[in-house]
């Protein structure tokens, strides 16, 4: 089989983080395009396998099956008349049309995804006398459909559920941090999980624990995909013997990969609700033994006793950013609510007091953070959450007074 063309999109900033995730997965001779939202490569089935299962970055791992220009909705349906689908499901499967734009011409992307379902099933009738059936909930295989305004492109989704969807996240809390973006924190921060890049780590607002149960998997060689099943799995393009036995052999090796942690990994939070639950996600995510969890207020919590020369970082999501409501408006932020005005300041003063020697790294929307920290940033990076921009603020934890003057440097490093 050839290979195939592939798209990885991810969160916006985290292109060459996922750029560099997809070269230590399949190796330095890998290449590719960075595009808006995402990563352009080839690979073959073996490389799909193998980024679904690693890659922590990716929401998902598309398969381009035709791209071409189009005017109106005839045009979709003879660019999808194109595609071999009896070669990636049988007539017993189900599928799903799945639509994105960006300034289509067109009036009803509702209307382009039934003119690309009319394609689908009348190449399969007309190859095998029959068609698949839509599920709009657990298809067995999702077409998606990215229209621009004059171009189109058909992939076949070979993740399924979502790659942010480790498998192990059954208790969370209020707006819970995707996985993929808390893995992105950890890799803009250069955080490998090893003594001498990143150490030790500690998340003092850990919410459900994505970042710490995120940061232990690292720290324990598991890979993400481990606890969870693929949509690839079931399709023909992956069925045969070889491919099963890759597929086998793939997770067998990331199973012997699986390590006592190289570093500690601490993680609380003020609400110990929220602890429980963090615990129970990282026993089902396999690192129970590999952090150490504890209850209490980020302002008071003592930085953990670590052997000397150990690097230290804080890494942090607090809960404090803005919100976004069902209108998908910019709500009020909790910060507006729930926090003092003077957490951040005193958060910075506990610090400052208590962590001396450690990396701190924060995201937030607001870029005016290190003034209301009162701190120097020693770098920003932009990170989008969902719709919300952010930047993931590092601050080098040295002794000395708590900065008083509110200059700030444009982003980049």
């Amino acid at each position: 089989m050839k290979p195939f063309d592939l798209f990885l999109p991810c969160a916006g900033g985290v292109e060459e983080l996922l750029a560099e995730e997809a070269m230590a997965i399949l190796g330095p001779e890998t290449s590719g395009t960075l595009e808006r939202g995402g990563i352009a490569l080839r690979g073959d089935a073996a490389a799909v396998m193998a980024l679904n299962l690693e890659s922590r970055l990716a929401q998902r791992v598309l398969v381009r099956v035709a791209h071409g220009p189009y005017r109106l909705e005839d045009d979709l349906y003879a660019l999808a008349r194109q595609v071999p689908w009896q070669a990636w499901l049988t007539p017993q499967q189900t599928f799903k049309i799945d639509v994105t734009a960006q300034r289509s011409p067109l009036r009803s992307l509702n209307f382009a995804a039934l003119r690309i379902k009319d394609a689908l099933c009348d190449v399969m009738r007309e190859e095998s006398g029959d068609r698949p059936s839509v599920d709009t909930q657990r298809p067995q295989l999702r077409v998606m459909l990215h229209l621009t305004e004059t171009h189109a492109t058909l992939y076949a989704d070979t993740s399924g559920e979502p790659l942010f969807k480790r498998g192990w996240r059954e208790d969370k809390g209020e707006a819970p941090l995707k996985e993929t973006l808390g893995a992105a924190m950890l890799a803009a921060a250069g955080w490998k999980g090893r003594p001498e890049q990143g150490g030790a780590l500690l998340d003092p607002c850990c919410g459900s624990g994505t970042i710490a149960i995120e940061a232990a998997q690292i720290a324990c060689g598991i890979a993400a995909g481990s606890r969870r099943r693929f949509a690839f799995e079931g399709l023909p393009p992956f069925s045969g013997p070889q491919a099963r036995a890759q597929w086998q052999a793939l997770k067998q090796q990331a199973q012997q990969r699986v390590h006592a942690p190289a570093v500690p990994v601490f993680a609380s939070d003020v609400a110990f609700r929220m602890v429980d639950f963090a615990r129970r996600n990282a026993q089902r995510a396999g690192v129970a033994h590999a952090i150490e969890f504890h209850g209490g207020d980020a302002l008071e919590r003592p930085a953990p006793r670590l052997p000397d020369g150990l690097a230290r970082t804080l890494m942090v999501n607090p809960p404090y950013g803005e919100r976004i409501d069902a209108r998908g408006s910019v709500g009020r932020s909790r910060a507006e609510t729930d926090a003092p005005d003077d957490f951040f300041p005193r958060l910075a003063a506990h610090w400052k007091r208590h962590f001396t020697g450690w990396t701190a790294w924060m995201l937030s929307p607001d870029m005016k953070l290190p003034s209301r920290m009162r701190l120097k940033e020693t770098r920003r990076v932009p990170l989008w959450n969902g719709p919300i921009e952010c930047r993931l603020f590092r601050f080098d934890m040295v002794a000395g007074r708590v900065r008083e003057d509110r200059a700030e440097p444009p982003d980049g490093d």
